[in-house]
């Protein structure tokens, strides 16, 4: 992390459209295996799976390493401050400031995910100074484009992101989002 970058603050709490963005904590480790032990957060994320007590710890841990480091925020999506339902990223990459999303397939279809990515998309622009933030997702992945949609993304005209994650072979696109 370059000086010239601001350092991410010790406690974040972010508040919009209907939600609190909270950070993770040790009370939370109960219920992040719920979120994300799914077949659906396994084939389109990079979050390990299966994902127990153990992964829920190594979450909670990789989160307040990458707040130290300056690199990453993970949040909690809640509407209240209290159950988390999700969760919503922000990573700085050498591609740009990339935000990330996964909610628990209890709480889907409520718009939580569109509404936490313009919450931390405006963090990003306000807060971090972001002239733009990007999404990398896949084309058949239909409920992330929906939410890359809906939230004024579009797709950006350079090279598609080949790798591999659980010994399945991937293509990202990658679509941004200028500052409003």
């Amino acid at each position: 992390m370059s000086s010239a970058t601001p350092s991410f603050p010790d406690r974040i709490e972010l508040t919009g459209e209907g939600l609190v963005l909270r950070d993770w904590t040790e009370s939370d480790l109960a219920a992040m295996p719920a979120l994300f032990d799914h077949t659906d957060i396994a084939y389109w994320t990079p979050i390990v799976s299966p994902f127990d007590d153990e992964a829920a710890r190594t979450r909670l841990d990789r989160a307040r390493k990458l707040r130290t480091d300056g690199t990453g925020i993970l949040l909690a999506i809640t509407v209240d401050g209290g159950a988390p339902l999700g969760e919503v990223m922000l990573k700085r990459a050498p591609e740009g400031t990339e935000l990330g999303y996964a909610v628990g397939p209890a709480h889907r279809g409520q718009g939580l995910a569109a509404r936490a990515v313009r919450v931390m998309a405006g963090y990003a622009f306000e807060e971090l100074g972001a002239e733009q933030v990007i999404l990398e997702l896949e084309a058949e992945n239909a409920a992330s484009v929906g939410v890359a949609t809906s939230t004024g993304f579009r797709v950006l005209d350079v090279p598609l992101i080949k790798g591999e994650e659980k010994g399945r072979p991937y293509v990202l696109q990658t679509w941004g989002l200028d500052r409003p």
